[in-house]
């Protein structure tokens, strides 16, 4: 016995083990449930769903320590079949009591491979409980008179209401096979990749969009049995699927959409029409990212999926043309990547068009025109690059699209946003397939974007002389709000050089410390509002981590000025872990997955509400715990800091913590401050705080001056400027002295120094 346990028994003293901060970290390792809500009810449901499905005439000692057959090899067969045939309870009970039995094997046998058939109460209560809510925005067909709708909260501006949908849910990624037929190479890659439960995205999507799938080919193979499928599954038969969905960051959004993409590509080549699928090697689907860093992310992730399928997938590049009929023109060889700094990516591409290095992802090239022709089944790409691929050099027009069937938008709240919306527009317009599928995912969805989406594929239906294709809006959780499973902190500040000691507070805590909330631990990711800025906090924290720990290795910044090689490499130390802490702008604020990020700091407070979502959202991915989100702000952000008060009070409501928790938003404190009007929010959006901006404009200026990074006082820092410029006042009349002894004037100096080099010493 445990010495220490026995004297330990009534105190309060915990192991080290169970105390030790390391065990709730995002980067402890992989939650085995990355789902968010939903897993207490579910448990206490199936405990309650047992009970009430006890068969009649069943003991309740037999049920609680009943041993299977195959593991009972004590057990007497040939009493338990007497006892079957109703030796015990009369020959009248003999054939219920065999078919209960069978029944019950045959239900077990049903829901081990997944094939069992929820009723609509049921499918309703798991919804429910997984915080899903899936709303049907337009339909082809009609609503028929007296047909109950469920209208809670569907309702619409102009007073109409939206039906409420509750399609069966995916409870187990074994479905997939068993219920929706999809290829099993899929199926085992999917596997291969340790997805086993599905989280709320992937619950509530996979169903929609496979089902669309499987309903547009009723009319290619086998109609009959295809229907009768569909019937014996208590489904519908429906008509092609938009998908508008709105689920937190680090969800698991990229395999729902990549897996109903691979699905129907797949479903295409098994149709008996006489064509080798397997050779042709045209454009099919496309998925469009605001970033290189988020499509790159995307390939990997697709390649992974398609192994062995023979579906080949491809990353846009410059010089690469998707169509035959277009010419890449100088325009064609400029790329602009994505950064809230309203600054361009300067950091071009380095392959050219007639670069060997273009065989690489899997990509047969021809050059037959003077841009490169991509062959592969799914192309990613950010939008300009894809939009001048597609554009006539020659004659600017924009190139048609016939057999792109699926069009992903990622990230679809900024690719519709004014910095990208006419490039998306162009690239939309231009896939002109009638059986064209459109999904579009993010964390955060304005209105006015869903009401955009919802007009561009009407208007373009019916430019075509289409039907309207069912568009469905899914939203997990609360829609525009922060994951619940991480922690929040707001930090008043003052002024920006209270900013940087409050952050170098964070990088070396002291040890008497009596805040309860969790501590920063690294690796985490540190966000500016302007590269010059994140410049800057990096050269004044170069030196903060010893050099016993890695010294100024430790800590890297990056931003769209860097070229693509140099932001490939600080990546990829940065996933290894040879980078701590990574200062950066709203460049890697979407959709990158750090699965081991501990925690972000807001060194700038975020432009607008959706970019403090996808901020934070880099910690706590996949259901972790442990990740913490701190902002600084000083008093020229008080006027805008309400809108993440807002958003951190609603993520501690879903999460379920008390009003009274430390470390987290007081209520005081969300209730003094200054509500922002209509004029500021856009201003923030698009300008950030002024002052920030204007001390990179005006460096001479008091407020430039004043919201410079840095420890100094105003006042040293102007003597030491002033000391500066003495020393160099008098080295330049020491200087002159000399050349006027010499003889030798300004003129002659320059002339001298301007076509030689220095030969070194002479002996």
């Amino acid at each position: 016995m445990d010495i220490f346990k026995l004297l330990a028994r009534s105190t309060n003293l915990k192991t080290t083990a169970s105390s030790s901060p390391q065990s709730t970290l995002p980067s402890s390792g992989a939650r085995q449930n990355p789902q968010l809500f939903g897993n207490d009810d579910e448990n206490l449901c199936r405990s309650r769903q047992k009970g009430k499905k006890r068969k009649r005439g069943r003991s309740t000692a037999d049920d609680s320590g009943a041993i299977p057959e195959e593991l009972d090899f004590f057990g007497n067969k040939s009493a338990r079949i007497d006892r079957l045939e109703g030796t015990l309870s009369g020959p009248q009970d003999r054939p219920s009591n065999i078919t209960l039995e069978r029944e019950e094997r045959e239900r077990d046998s049903t829901i081990a491979l997944g094939t069992e058939i929820l009723d609509e109460e049921e499918c309703r209560r798991i919804l429910k409980s997984h915080k899903l809510k899936i709303t049907l925005l337009s339909s082809p067909e009609k609503q028929k008179k007296g047909r109950k709708v469920d209208t809670t909260n569907t309702s619409t501006s102009n007073g109409k209401a939206h039906p409420q949908l509750f399609p069966q849910p995916l409870t187990s990624f074994d479905q997939l096979l068993s219920r929706y037929k999809i290829a099993g190479r899929l199926a085992q890659n999917i596997v291969n990749q340790g997805y086993n439960l599905p989280t709320e995205v992937q619950l509530g999507s996979l169903p929609l969009l496979l089902e669309s799938n499987e309903a547009e080919l009723v009319g290619f193979q086998d109609p009959l049995k295809r229907k009768d499928d569909i019937k014996r599954r208590g489904e519908k038969m429906q008509a092609g699927t938009d998908l508008l969905a709105v689920a937190p960051t680090g969800s698991g959004k990229t395999l729902s959409y990549l897996i109903p993409v691979l699905d129907g590509l797949l479903r295409e080549r098994r149709i008996p029409d006489g064509s080798d699928h397997d050779m042709e090697r045209d454009v099919k689907a496309i998925v469009i990212a605001p970033t290189k860093e988020l499509a790159k992310q995307i390939l990997n992730e697709a390649r992974k999926l398609v192994v062995g399928t023979g579906i080949k997938v491809a990353g846009m590049r410059k010089g690469m043309v998707v169509s035959k009929g277009t010419e890449v023109d100088g325009n064609g060889n400029h790329d602009y990547g994505y950064d809230h700094d309203g600054e361009g990516d300067t950091g071009g591409e380095t392959i050219s068009p007639d670069d060997d290095e273009l065989e690489d992802d899997g990509v047969r090239l021809r050059k037959k025109h003077p841009g490169q022709l991509v062959r592969a089944h799914v192309l990613i790409s950010t939008p300009l690059t894809l939009l001048h691929a597609i554009t006539n050099g020659v004659s600017g027009s924009t190139s048609p699209l016939p057999i792109v069937r699926y069009l992903v938008l990622d990230e679809a709240d900024v690719l519709l946003d004014p910095l990208f919306r006419s490039q998306t527009l162009g690239i939309w317009g231009a896939c002109n397939n009638p059986h064209l599928r459109v999904s579009l995912w993010s964390a955060t969805m304005g209105s006015s974007v869903e009401t955009l989406a919802q007009s561009t594929i009407s208007t373009r239906r019916k430019s075509l002389g289409l039907l309207s294709a069912r568009f469905i809006r899914l939203v997990v959780g609360l829609k525009d709000s922060a994951i619940p499973n991480i922690s929040h902190r707001l930090t008043y500040a003052a002024t920006e050089q209270g900013k940087l000691l409050a952050f170098r507070q964070l990088l070396h805590p002291t040890a008497s410390s009596t805040d309860s909330a969790p501590p920063l631990r690294p690796p985490f990711l540190v966000f500016t509002q302007t590269i010059p800025r994140a410049i800057a906090l990096h050269s004044e924290l170069l030196y903060d981590i010893p050099a016993e720990a890695g010294g100024s290795s430790r800590i890297a910044v990056l931003h769209s000025d860097l070229s693509e090689l140099q932001r490939d490499r600080i990546m990829t130390r940065f996933r290894k872990g040879e980078v701590w802490v990574l200062i950066t702008t709203d460049l890697l604020a979407r959709g990158i997955d750090f699965r081991g990020i501990n925690g972000v700091v807001n060194y700038d407070v975020p432009n607008s509400g959706a970019a403090y979502i996808h901020r934070v959202g880099r910690t706590g991915r996949a259901g972790r715990d442990g990740g913490v989100a701190v902002t600084l702000y000083t008093k020229e952000d008080i006027p805008y800091i309400k809108n993440v008060a807002n958003i951190i009070a609603a993520s501690e409501k879903l999460s379920g913590k008390s009003k009274d928790a430390q470390g987290g938003l007081q209520r005081w404190l969300l209730d003094m401050l200054p509500t922002p009007t209509k004029n500021d929010k856009k201003r923030l959006k698009l300008h950030g705080v002024e002052e920030r901006r204007a001390s990179m404009a005006g460096r001479d200026s008091k407020s430039a001056r004043k919201m410079r990074i840095s420890t100094k006082s105003g006042f040293d820092r102007r003597m030491e400027h002033n000391r500066s410029g003495t020393v160099h006042r008098r080295r330049q009349v020491v200087r002159s002295r000399d050349d006027a002894v010499h003889g030798v004037n300004d003129e002659d100096y320059l002339s001298e120094g301007a076509g030689s080099e220095w030969s070194g010493f002479d002996d």
